[in-house]
């Protein structure tokens, strides 16, 4: 052991100089496995196609991901807000299972929960905030539509139509 800390002393005292041999790089070939998928990953159907995203469709996606970031955002804040409230003023109430309450026809309809939102129930907070859960994916469809419709897509805009239709059957 001593040999080698004696060792590594010297050589860590002595100071080498060294020089530096400057080799030109030879490019890479155009020929690349790289550079065949780009050319092949360009090229759809026989034609050349553009794969980046121009600033329009990268604005809608934006759009469309800050909708959807920012509607469940909302949405949870305004029911976490219900929660508080109903838990603030029905907490400690106790619980009757024997009895069954269903829910009040006024709840039944969006108007009747604003109402209920505007006369401050706590409840009524609680489901606004699940309608403007379930309203956020359907507006986001419904945007779609329109870009597509603006872009003259067809075949995305039936597509969107057919989801459309299923999501607002589904509503009622």
């Amino acid at each position: 052991m001593d040999n080698f800390d004696s060792l590594w002393r010297s050589l860590s005292l002595t100071s080498y100089k060294s020089e530096a041999a400057v080799l030109p790089l030879q490019p890479e070939e155009a020929d690349s496995d790289v550079e065949a998928l780009k050319q092949r990953a360009n090229y759809i159907d026989g034609k050349l196609e553009n794969i980046t995203k121009n600033e329009a469709e990268q604005q809608l996606e934006f759009l469309l991901s800050n909708l959807l970031k920012y509607g469940v955002l909302i949405a949870s804040a305004v029911v976490l807000f219900g929660g508080i409230l109903y838990l603030v003023r029905h907490g400690d109430e106790p619980v009757r299972y024997r009895i069954f309450r269903g829910e009040p026809s006024s709840f039944c309809h969006v108007l009747g929960i604003l109402k209920a939102v505007k006369s401050g129930s706590s409840r009524g907070i609680i489901l606004a905030g699940l309608v403007l859960l379930v309203a956020t994916p359907v507006l986001r469809v419904i945007i779609s539509f329109f870009a597509f419709l603006r872009a003259r897509d067809f075949s995305y805009v039936a597509v969107t139509l057919l989801v459309l239709t299923c999501l607002i059957y589904s509503l009622f």
